[in-house]
């Protein structure tokens, strides 16, 4: 018996098969590449969302009242300006040294100190009459930082404690401790206009030092 139309029916049938189960792994890849697709689609379509709520979910609100600096022009010392639309004021007219950072007893010209805000430092001005216990509580946060904050007295604050960074100020009675680093931690180093490095930090209380920074080009 010719063994012949035995093997081209093995081999037709084999051919078959072989054809049926490359059908298959086509139809099974273009599942599969439509399920990436769809799951594509819907990541892109997702996560705008998604992050859109998560970011809602724990965002806090911006601690402190906006208010928009008036000018970033430096004036001779002792020369008259506008009145600054804050106090104390959080932007504007202001004096070409900057004060080096650190913790005083002593005042400064709010002229001077907005130099400071214009470089992303955080200024924590006090009313002299404020209780020594409170006074260090604010000394000890801000030596917890140190670079980029400078806190003095001021005696025309209209609040005991107030929180000023470059168009942003905080107004709070009494030291909290949660409030002030939040509004610390919010500004420090980003709310001014300039980035520039700062230059040294020290307790500068019960000296006779008032360091100034280096003199600024308009």
């Amino acid at each position: 018996m010719d063994p012949q139309p035995k093997n081209e029916y093995f081999a037709r049938k084999e051919e078959k098969q072989q054809a049926i189960g490359e059908e298959r792994r086509k139809k099974m890849l273009h599942q599969i590449i439509k399920w990436i697709i769809v799951l594509v689609v819907l990541a892109l379509l997702g996560w705008p969302i998604y992050s859109y709520f998560k970011k809602a979910s724990v965002q806090k609100p911006v601690p402190g009242e906006y208010f928009q600096a008036q000018s970033r022009d430096h004036i001779n010392s002792g020369a008259e300006h506008p009145v600054y639309n804050s106090n104390p004021p959080t932007g504007g007219w202001h004096y070409d040294q900057p004060a080096q950072s650190g913790i005083y007893d002593k005042e400064f010209p709010d002229e001077q100190l907005i130099h400071n805000l214009e470089h992303s430092h955080i200024w924590i001005a006090f009313k002299p009459d404020l209780p020594a216990e409170q006074i260090e509580l604010l000394a000890d946060i801000a030596k917890d930082y140190g670079s980029k904050i400078i806190m003095a007295p001021r005696e025309t604050n209209d609040s005991p404690v107030a929180l000023v960074a470059w168009e942003h100020l905080l107004k709070i009675e009494v030291v909290d401790e949660v409030i002030i680093r939040e509004f610390i931690e919010a500004y420090r180093g980003l709310a001014g206009p300039e980035k520039i490095a700062d230059f040294g930090f020290k307790d500068f209380r019960d000296t006779n030092e008032q360091r100034l920074g280096p003199a600024m080009k308009q």
